[in-house]
């Protein structure tokens, strides 16, 4: 694979610290978390685990491996505290890894969030996603979904034009899966736009321990949402290989199956 930064020299985000996003870390003995201007936790990490998923919503969003279980190449938007790509890079060492993260000041905190250095698996990559999805040609078998600002969802992450561009840049076997907040003013929107693209291959799931966040799982192909049995057995095969337990995840999605995409955007909008 060539290196990763090459299609994406043209578009490095412009910033200015004048009104950014501030990125806070806020410790205590047994946890390190980020935040942005000290409101609403972003990411957090366990001291004696920086590896581990801490919060419930990351759990939840692996569950991309029962609709993908061998990604070769995986893309992130929105690098955090580093959580998934931490958990990724470490259970799973086949894949590469490209993280987009438009806020430099995030990037400067990898090493507080025990965010290894880029190699030939990993690369951190300060862009605007919207600008990158548009624009490269790169493709990926699994696309996660995690850029926040302290605003909530940047309008430039929720709408059709975005949502389009993944689906595109997605192999033929590949999965989505996008993090969404109840009460985002661009909730409503985010889901219509992820609804029109992806059509019935799209699927909802409750996040684990929280009622805040909710998971969009959507998939390139026409193929249905696999059965509870099906996703079961799937979670099962990965069990001796991840410390996620990825039943969890199946339950959750077979939960969201029965919600009305309609109704939860205009129920949950502020």
């Amino acid at each position: 694979m060539p290196p990763i930064d090459s299609p994406f020299l043209g578009i490095r985000a412009a910033h200015s610290n004048a009104g950014a996003d501030v990125p806070v870390i806020v410790e205590s003995e047994h946890l390190v978390s980020l935040c942005f201007d000290g409101r609403g936790m972003q990411s957090t990490m366990l001291r004696v685990a920086p590896d581990a998923l801490a919060l419930g919503y990351t759990r939840t969003m692996m569950g991309f491996l029962l609709l993908q279980p061998a990604p070769a190449h995986i893309g992130m938007i929105g690098l955090g505290g580093g959580s998934l790509t931490k958990y990724c890079r470490r259970h799973l060492p086949d894949a590469h890894i490209t993280v987009i993260e438009i806020n430099p000041d995030v990037i400067a905190l990898r090493d507080r969030f025990c965010i290894p250095p880029d190699d030939e698996r990993l690369s951190v990559v300060c862009a605007d996603a919207a600008q990158v999805m548009s624009t490269t040609t790169q493709t990926f078998d699994a696309l996660l979904l995690d850029g926040f600002n302290a605003h909530g969802l940047p309008a430039e992450l929720a709408g059709a034009a975005f949502y389009t561009a993944c689906r595109a840049r997605l192999n033929d076997d590949g999965v989505l899966v996008a993090n969404l907040l109840h009460g985002d003013p661009r909730l409503g929107d985010a889901l219509t736009a992820l609804r029109d693209t992806f059509g019935p291959s799209a699927a909802l799931a409750p996040a684990e321990d929280s009622a805040e966040n909710l998971i969009v799982f959507a998939w390139k192909s026409d193929a249905r949402l696999p059965s509870l049995e099906t996703l079961m057995a799937r979670a099962a095969r990965h069990a001796g290989r991840h410390s996620v337990d990825l039943v969890e995840a199946a339950v959750r999605i077979e939960l969201g199956a029965s919600y009305d995409w309609t109704r939860l955007g205009a129920c949950l909008a502020p």
